[in-house]
């Protein structure tokens, strides 16, 4: 990539994280595109559409979250560690408003530019949970996409519900009731 265009890059990245914090991910593409300083084909030659922003945007977030699994991954405690985890992504979903949702549309939709970002969350969360249900501490039968689904359910219902702050723990206690053996 040229410096120039390197540059339009990182301010359309910058722009937008601003911009999903602010007013969720269904900000306005054009205004990203101004306040970067660059016009709309620009924005879209380097994000061919708002998914693929999406995902650029998200892929720190990615990291970060891998770098948590992988630290919780030969924790003493299986289960405890996939609890961390679990919160970690419901956190993570509920950093802007219509985050859960997009993530759970990708779940449906392979080739989107967040679905990449999901496969190797479910790699992460996988290996996690299959150690929680090796120890006996986790049903057999669940699994790590109904495991993810459920993160982002929570993180929607706790986004839609800001006068509950307490709403997201709850709702993780009674899914991890469910799933225990």
């Amino acid at each position: 990539m040229r410096a120039d265009a390197r540059r339009n890059h990182e301010r359309l990245l910058a722009e937008a994280r601003t911009a999903f914090a602010a007013h969720g991910t269904d900000a306005s593409l054009e205004d990203i595109a101004r306040r970067a300083g660059v016009g709309i084909g620009t924005l879209y030659r380097h994000f061919p559409n708002r998914e693929a922003l999406l995902g650029a945007v998200f892929q720190d977030a990615l990291a970060a979250l891998l770098r948590h699994s992988a630290e919780l991954a030969g924790a003493p405690e299986p289960c405890a560690a996939l609890v961390a985890w679990l919160r970690t992504l419901i956190t993570h979903a509920g950093e802007y408003r219509g985050l859960a949702v997009a993530l759970m549309s990708a779940s449906h939709d392979r080739g989107s530019a967040l679905a990449e970002c999901s496969e190797p969350l479910r790699a992460a969360g996988l290996r996690l949970l299959v150690r929680a249900q090796e120890a006996g501490a986790v049903r057999a039968d669940v699994s790590i996409g109904d495991l993810i689904q459920l993160t982002n359910a929570i993180a929607l219902a706790a986004e839609r519900s800001p006068e509950e702050p307490e709403l997201a723990d709850r709702l993780l206690s009674l899914t991890l009731r469910g799933i225990k053996s």
